[in-house]
């Protein structure tokens, strides 16, 4: 989903003069430490609480000039902290104008939405309900502060007019050298990241490829680790870079951060879609029956049950303060955990057997099993977060190394173990075969159930906050603000209703998306921005990859695309 925006509507600005600019971005260094401890001190006074509970925050961005340079999407650093880490609840989660007082919990990989973020953050947060007189007044005084009113400037920066090599790189994120994630958080928010609804599909990637093609489960693995790595290179390789999208701009400017950031977003809509046919699937197993009838009209149960979710999931997109969604999205490790225990159960305790023994080679499906797979590794779009939160910096190899390793065992456990139980009647989602009179079975289903719920909205927010960006600040009102999340929402309907294959849309992603994000554009980055300072085996070996991604995504396109067609043939 290609967003048209134009080159003046992804930066902020303000309408300062030229000169005042210039002098800002040339005082910014130098007035850096002093700000940051200004907003440290009043950090202390006003989140006392909050700020003795953190165990694990990044990097506070105070309201430096260098702020009002940034490209779209300058979101994207908090949305995705809030979709890959666990915040602790918000009692005040509807009242408060502050998404930017997000609490900081164990897991938590950041408190970027802090009250001394930058206008734009806490402008763009506003609340559900009035906010307090205080928040008032506040409000007011900011506004005589800053005289761009939303998200969107009026003229070009003054960035634009300084030499490329006195740019600074960081427009938007001042490092500070506040980052307390520890070794087991920085694992368990890659783990919450990983283990997704990949896992349901393992088996039928099995049965697509055979017992041999699971050793690209395997290689994927390994080089998902190898290309993470060089994400934290390249993040090393500047002052101040933090996100993907960051990455982007200093491998290829601002075409390539707004095309890496379009193509995260994609594949989190993409997510939101599986969701949805996620739903509909297990929910229809649960009540097969079900149906609704309007007048002439019927809708049987899988419909029902898509319309359903969607008009359940539709009000937590509306939420500012999605502290409670995040806290409770943790629990995604533990349903993943939890599923395959059920599964491990159902076939040694339950009685199904362990006893089909596949096919070893299935050469026509090896290409639905390569987007499969390549599902399961897609978090590289969360790496770079979580690598600017750790306390320690030099054990991201190890932590990366670590969870997917994690995350590979709990996929090949579930993949082995249904395979093994339901061979070739494999379903898409190992939990459509399991047996309907089993408490077990219920138990597996109704998890599966329970957490896309729960992750919808963190996983389309990212996608929604970008796009809010770009509306004129004149239209940045909170009724046009659930108007566009509304309507992301229903498109996701939509598009579910009208291809509900779940692993033929698995595929699709992971053929086409994951490949990019995971493999092919970690590698191009790395070789655009480190190429003279590296050695000729890295070049052969980020080629090599290149190489295998790009045949990899067209080949899992093509057969994805083509069992799409054939299903309405």
């Amino acid at each position: 989903m290609m967003v048209p925006v134009s080159e003046h509507s992804l930066i902020i600005e303000n309408e300062r003069s030229d000169d005042d600019d210039d002098t800002h971005f040339a005082a910014a260094a130098a007035t850096n430490g002093r700000s940051r401890a200004h907003d440290e001190e009043e950090d202390a006074g006003s989140d006392s609480d909050s700020s003795s509970s953190s165990s694990c925050a990044t990097p506070r961005r105070g309201c430096s000039s260098s702020t009002l340079a940034q490209p779209w999407p300058q979101s994207y650093r908090q949305s995705i902290d809030i979709l890959s880490s666990v915040q602790s609840p918000n009692l005040s989660f509807l009242g408060t104008p502050t998404l930017s007082r997000l609490s900081n919990s164990f897991l938590a990989v950041t408190d970027s939405f802090r009250s001394k973020s930058p206008e734009i953050i806490s402008n763009f947060v506003k609340p559900l309900l009035s906010p307090t007189t205080s928040d008032e007044q506040r409000q007011q005084h900011e506004d005589t502060q800053k005289s761009s009113q939303y998200l969107l400037p009026s003229r070009k920066p003054s960035l634009q007019q300084i030499p490329e090599d006195q740019k600074p790189l960081v427009a938007a994120h001042e490092v500070s050298p506040n980052k307390n994630c520890s070794y087991t958080q920085g694992v368990m928010n890659g783990i919450n990241v990983l283990c997704g609804v990949g896992i349901l599909s393992t088996p039928y990637a099995i049965k697509q490829g055979g017992w041999i093609g699971l050793g690209i489960l395997g290689l994927f693995a390994l080089l998902a680790w190898y290309t993470g790595v060089l994400l934290r290179h390249c993040l090393d390789s500047k002052e101040g870079l933090e996100t993907y999208p960051d990455i982007g701009h200093a491998a290829f400017g601002r075409t390539g951060r707004i095309v890496i950031s379009i193509i995260l977003y994609v594949e989190l809509y993409a997510c939101c879609i599986e969701y949805l046919i996620l739903e509909s699937d297990n929910l229809s197993k649960l009540f097969p029956t079900a149906h609704l009838t309007i007048g002439t009209l019927t809708l049987n149960s899988h419909v029902f049950f898509a319309i359903l979710t969607t008009i359940i999931v539709m009000p937590t997109t509306w939420l500012r303060d999605l502290s409670y969604l995040s806290y409770i999205s943790a629990g995604g490790v533990i349903a993943s955990i939890l599923v395959v225990i059920c599964l491990f159960w159902i076939g040694v305790v339950d009685g199904v057997g362990l006893e089909n023994k596949g096919t070893v080679l299935n050469l026509p499906g090896i290409p639905i099993a390569l987007g499969l797979y390549g599902y399961c590794y897609s978090g590289h779009g969360v790496f770079p977060n979580i690598y600017s939160s750790l306390k320690n910096r030099n054990q991201f190899p190890s932590i990366l190394f670590t969870c997917i390793g994690l995350s590979t065992f709990l996929y090949a456990a579930a993949g082995v173990m249904g395979y093994k139980m339901f061979g070739e009647a494999t379903e898409s989602q190992f939990t459509l075969n399991l047996p309907d009179n089993s408490v077990v079975s219920k138990v597996a289903v109704w998890t599966t159930v329970a957490n896309p719920i729960i992750t919808y909205a963190l996983t389309i927010i990212p996608l929604a906050m970008s796009l809010e960006e770009l509306l004129p600040p004149n239209q940045q009102k909170y009724s046009n603000i659930i108007m566009l999340r509304s309507s992301l929402v229903v498109s996701t309907l939509a598009i579910a209703l009208s291809v509900p294959f779940f692993g033929l849309v698995m595929a699709l992603v992971g053929s086409l998306l994951a490949m990019l994000v995971t493999y092919i554009l970690p590698c191009a980055c790395f070789l655009a921005i480190l190429k003279a300072k590296v050695g000729w085996h890295q070049i052969a070996a980020c080629s090599f990859i290149i190489v295998i991604g790009v045949c990899c995504a067209c080949v899992g396109t093509y057969s994805s695309i083509s069992g799409i067609i054939q299903n309405y043939t």
